[in-house]
């Protein structure tokens, strides 16, 4: 196996991986927005409504468990995409999205204080403006910690699309593999871990940024 780390492959390859990283941003971070703008309507119902939360938390469950390269193959087959189509990495990563963070949305909202809410409503705030400047803005901090999880978890499953022949960090795993390249490999993987974790960082930056009473309360809580 090749292991001439990291001379000379990586400055001749430096461009091919550019662009491999950002397909792979772009295959992995889109269904994240997708999947949140679909989950937040969703994790709404499940927590205002019995029967909802009912069928939206466990269908979301069974969803999970489905292994990533059946829905990746599965997607064709029910959108009619080409078998290379972007989208057929992204339908599944925003379907995990979404099931990562129904629950996660419901359980944020279920668990804002009943004395808050109706607060809210007795100076004038009707449902739909309460959601959006009560409700959801408390719940920030539950959907953040989620919304991490299912983008590392993008970050990581977007690489099974090179299996297909879809491009991103996955596709220099699988050609590393093909040359018998074990820099090409471990430089992907690299990529990766290390994409994922910034990207980590930044939504706990930026959950915090957007959320300064949590941290008013923690400093009056301090004996």
């Amino acid at each position: 196996m090749n292991v001439d780390w990291p001379w000379p492959w990586l400055p001749r390859n430096i461009d091919d991986i550019v662009e491999a990283t950002g397909e792979h941003l772009y295959l992995a971070l889109l269904p994240v927005l997708v999947g949140l703008l679909v989950s937040i309507p969703l994790g709404w119902a499940a927590s205002r409504w019995g029967w909802a939360r009912l069928i939206l938390v466990p269908l979301a469950g069974v969803l999970y468990t489905i292994p990533s390269l059946a829905l990746i193959t599965l997607v064709p087959l029910v959108l009619g995409t080409k078998i290379i189509d972007p989208l057929n990495v992204q339908v599944p990563l925003a379907i995990y999205t979404v099931a990562l963070l129904v629950r996660s949305i419901s359980d944020a909202l279920i668990a804002v204080p009943g004395d808050v809410t109706a607060a809210a409503t007795a100076v004038g705030y009707r449902p739909f403006r309460r959601f959006l400047t009560v409700e959801l803005p408390l719940a920030i901090p539950v959907i953040v910690a989620g919304l991490r999880v299912a983008t590392v978890s993008a970050m990581s499953l977007a690489s099974v699309g090179a299996l297909i022949g879809i491009g991103g960090l996955g596709g220099l795993i699988t050609e590393g593999f093909k040359r018998n390249n074990a820099v090409e490999m471990v430089v992907a993987i690299l990529l990766i871990v290390l994409i994922a974790l910034v990207i980590d960082a930044l939504l706990l930056l930026a959950g915090k940024a957007i959320t300064p009473w949590t941290r008013a309360r923690r400093a009056v809580v301090k004996p």
